[in-house]
């Protein structure tokens, strides 16, 4: 009896493992998808209630002679009231002019309304609010809501294959048409008022894991964008211009060495690049330096600021010996052109997939230097002066440990920041009126076994490509854990001048999605508990909080505008994503603000 039982069991094991793994042969962003938000429903069935606890550095000295703070250049004929781009302004400083809502009287906001994206969502979305309409998106979706009522004007549904990694990071505005990039690697225009769809334009190779992915920015005729897909083996990120009105590819740049065979897709800019920083061994193809966020902009020069990402193989550095140019790295180019003008590695070598993962900071210091801050994926806070391209600081805003430890075959490594730490696609703020930049980053670590080259080489192109070593598609880009006591969240002010860090707070939950500063001496962030909080931005207090979609992750834009002479602050609240454990919500559009009486 015990046998036959052993055996019936024995056979249902057999067959369920069979019948699991043709699922997953068959439908495999699918299967692990669901599995991933499976798992995260049972991680998040006793969720802690979110906490933050502020620092104050004794150490802190504010300049003693300081300017007045510089005028942020503005899109042409913007609205002040208005969220036009990604980070509001070309020069990215996500800093709203705005006083409405301020340390007085933030304590009394409140949800006016919701929108219901109707489905699980990785809603990343950074939302922008121009000409009274506030426009978001989700991998399949772009639509229009009233900005104070979250009616909808209208919603376009596209239809493509889903993606392993799946996002979209919001859309662009124009003379009177959007554009945003797809899954499948095609840039799309779309009218303002109706979301009707009005040309698509290819920039990248799906069959290479390539896709597009970023926000992109507009001006003067021309649509920036590029490509993700450094992670994928033969992945490479490029730079576009696109005409607005017909989506003609006006000019296109290489991030990572163009090779015999490469698809080249419209006239190429000037560039001095060359393989001689990639020493692939034969069978091993140049991959990387994807471009998976939105770009910073100087009109006055006319110069396009972008972030670059990781080479591949991720871990396994030992495949492509040497610098890697140009990833992880802000390249400059010429906005008109498309040719090259200067560039900063950011990091040096990288072995721990520690892109430039957002678009840098262009600013004017309280004492009056020009520079560049940028915040990648490894934990740091860069400062450079672009009065000579020097570096003025490299400072840490969350958990440093063990980064410059070695990865070796059957060797676990153990480090943080972790591949999803530091700052992730959105770019801190800076406030001028107190000359801090404020930064929101993930504080979770990592463990990572590489690959043998045996096992490289075996990975077909267009799979993912990190060096991992794992049966398990969850780990591909290392064993995250909450239980080594690292899974958390911070928000340093630090000195644009100095790089010293004025205050700090410290959040239970890690920090993902956008930070806003406001001339209200207000900074807004949210967490992946779905805490929603308002800071005093001169000191750190908590002024305000709250939880917002049920505690779903926030992970997407926050930003701040007028509507009917009314500010308001609109969240991309209910981040769901596979390999982030977050409670799985219908994401969602919240829109709060104050009642008329607290607002005057």
């Amino acid at each position: 009896m015990n046998r036959k039982f052993l055996l019936a069991a024995g056979v249902i094991f057999v067959a369920g493992v069979a019948v699991v793994g043709g699922l997953f042969a068959t439908y495999p962003v699918q299967f692990i998808t669901m599995g991933g938000i499976a798992r995260n429903w049972v991680l998040t069935l006793s969720m802690p209630a979110g906490t933050v606890s502020t620092q104050v550095n004794p150490a802190y000295k504010a300049a003693t002679s300081p300017s007045a703070p510089s005028a942020d250049a503005a899109w042409p004929n913007a609205n002040p009231g208005d969220w036009p781009s990604y980070n509001r302004t070309p020069s990215s400083q996500r800093y709203a002019p705005l006083t409405q809502i301020n340390t007085k009287n933030v304590g009394q906001l409140k949800i006016l309304c919701t929108y219901d994206v109707h489905e699980f969502a990785s809603f990343e979305s950074g939302l922008i609010m121009v000409n009274n309409a506030l426009i978001g998106t989700t991998e399949f979706d772009i639509f229009s809501l009233n900005p104070a009522t979250c009616a909808e004007n209208w919603r376009t549904r596209l239809n493509y294959p889903g993606a392993l990694l799946p996002s979209n990071r919001g859309a662009a505005y124009m003379d009177g048409m959007l554009f945003r990039g797809t899954q499948d690697g095609r840039v799309l225009g779309f009218d303002f008022k109706t979301g009707k769809q009005l040309w698509e334009t290819p920039i990248a190779d799906p069959a290479l894991g390539e896709s597009v992915p970023s926000a992109p920015i507009a001006w003067d005729g021309l649509v920036y964008i590029g490509n993700s897909g450094g992670d994928y083996k033969g992945g490479k990120g490029h730079v576009y211009a696109l005409d607005g009105k017909s989506g003609k590819i006006v000019w296109e740049f290489f991030l990572a060495p163009k090779v015999a065979g490469d698809v080249v897709r419209g006239p190429l800019g000037a560039t001095p690049l060359d393989a001689a920083t990639w020493n692939n061994a034969p069978g091993i193809p140049i991959s990387g330096a994807g471009t998976w966020t939105s770009y910073t902009l100087d009109i006055k020069n006319e110069l396009l600021y972008i972030p670059g990402g990781n080479p591949a193989p991720d871990f396994a550095s030992g495949a492509r010996e040497g610098s890697n140019l140009y990833t992880d790295s802000v390249v400059i180019l010429d906005a008109k052109t498309g040719a090259y003008k200067n560039s900063f590695k950011v990091v040096p070598k990288d072995w721990h997939d520690y892109d430039v993962s957002n678009p840098p900071i262009l600013l004017q210091t309280m004492a009056g230097k020009q520079i560049m801050s940028v915040a990648p994926k490894d934990g740091h806070l860069y400062g450079y002066d672009l009065a000579n391209n020097s570096l003025l600081y490299r400072v840490p805003v969350t958990t440093i440990e063990n980064d410059t430890a070695t990865f070796a075959i059957g060797q676990n490594v153990h480090f943080c920041p972790g591949p999803v730490g530091g700052d992730e696609w959105n770019t801190p703020a800076y406030d001028p009126t107190t000359n801090l930049i404020l930064s929101g980053t993930v504080d979770w670590c990592d463990t990572v076994t590489i690959q043998d080259d045996s096992k490289l080489r075996s990975v077909r192109l267009g799979q993912p490509w990190t060096g991992m070593a794992t049966y398990n598609p969850l780990n591909m880009f290392g064993k995250e854990s909450r239980t080594d006591g690292y899974w958390a969240g911070w928000v340093y002010a630090t000195d644009a001048d100095t790089g010293v860090w004025k205050w700090r707070v410290k959040s239970s939950y890690p920090i993902l999605g956008a930070i806003t500063a406001t001339a209200g001496g207000i900074v807004f962030f949210g967490d992946l508990g779905g805490n929603f909080y308002a800071l005093d931005s001169s000191n750190g207090q908590k002024l305000w909080g709250t939880v917002l979609d049920g505690g779903g992750g926030i992970g997407g834009g926050i930003i701040t505008y007028t509507a009917g002479g009314e500010q308001k602050v609109a969240v991309a609240a209910g981040f769901t994503m596979a390999a982030w454990p977050t409670k799985p919500v219908i994401a969602k559009i919240v829109i709060l603000g104050l009642d008329s009486a607290a607002a005057k």
